[in-house]
């Protein structure tokens, strides 16, 4: 059967036997979530940004594909805008060398950013977190020793739902995407109220311009009726009364124009006149 010349077949070779799954090289797969960009597998470059999952990204690679969208994996489908996207606030490892940004850090020596409270690398081997209303980034650790409501690298306060858990596991996805949703769903609210107000403003500035402009008319024509009757009312009125008396003479009015007195006979031109006057 083919085994002639001394030739032992070994078990392997004779009976099938199921194949072990490959085992994956968990340092390559932390270098790999870590310091490389989830969507063009490049090295992570300022400016790197973050998903409401906590996937790492280059900011100029994840909007060059937003521009493109049939280039963007199904991992990243949730990301629909910049807004679906948060700048980080990362703190440089000092013992990170040049030669190790070059090459990537294959070799695993140092992480390129640290824990700005406790020191601890951001390689993979601790759990790091990341603010959604900071964009500061720091150590699960660091969270947990140091109970407060206030980040601790900005001082700027945050909730539960702000907290990001970078690179998490499955559970820590689903709890991500809970957090993802309860801050789209809050963003959404906040718009509509300040929609609302902002209308609620426009309206009453719109009343409030409509009275003064009314309250103007009113006022520009009292006005203008005031200053229609003001010019010389007493003055006519006087002069009025003056006719209005017995000893009113038309030839003594400095108001009446000489054309007028000289049809009266009080006029000098009548005085003068031979003729008869009554």
């Amino acid at each position: 059967m083919g085994c002639d010349g001394g030739t032992i077949p070994r078990r392997d070779e004779l009976v099938k036997v199921k194949k072990k799954p490959e085992a994956k090289d968990k340092d390559s797969e932390l270098i790999f979530h870590w310091r490389y960009c989830a969507v063009t597998q490049q090295l992570l470059q300022n400016p790197i940004v973050m998903c409401g999952l906590g996937k790492l990204y280059n900011k100029i690679s994840l909007i060059e594909a937003l521009l493109n969208r049939e280039t963007m994996p199904k991992s990243t489908l949730h990301i629909k805008s910049l807004k679906d996207i948060k700048d980080l606030n990362l703190t440089p490892n000092p013992v990170y060398k040049d030669d190790e940004k070059k090459d990537g850090g294959s070799d695993g020596r140092a992480a390129p950013y640290i824990c700005p409270v406790i020191g601890l690398e951001m390689s993979g081997k601790f759990r790091f977190v990341a603010l959604w209303s900071c964009g500061c980034v720091f150590s699960e650790r660091a969270l947990k020793e140091i109970a407060t409501k206030n980040c601790h690298k900005c001082q700027k306060p945050f909730t539960n739902e702000d907290v990001v858990i970078l690179n998490g596991n499955e559970e820590d996805m689903i709890l991500m995407k809970q957090r993802m949703e309860l801050r789209q769903q809050k963003h959404k609210k906040n718009r509509e109220k300040k929609i609302k107000v902002e209308i609620a403003t426009t309206s009453a500035n719109t009343s409030s311009m409509k009275v003064d402009s009314d309250s103007k008319q009113s006022i520009k024509k009292i006005t203008s009726l005031n200053s229609t009757k003001r010019p010389g009312s007493l003055k006519e009125a006087t002069h009025d009364a003056k006719k209005m008396k017995p000893s009113y003479s038309v030839a003594k009015d400095p108001k009446v124009t000489d054309v007028y007195k000289s049809i009266f006979t009080t006029h000098e031109s009548e005085k003068q006149q031979n003729r008869a006057h009554w």
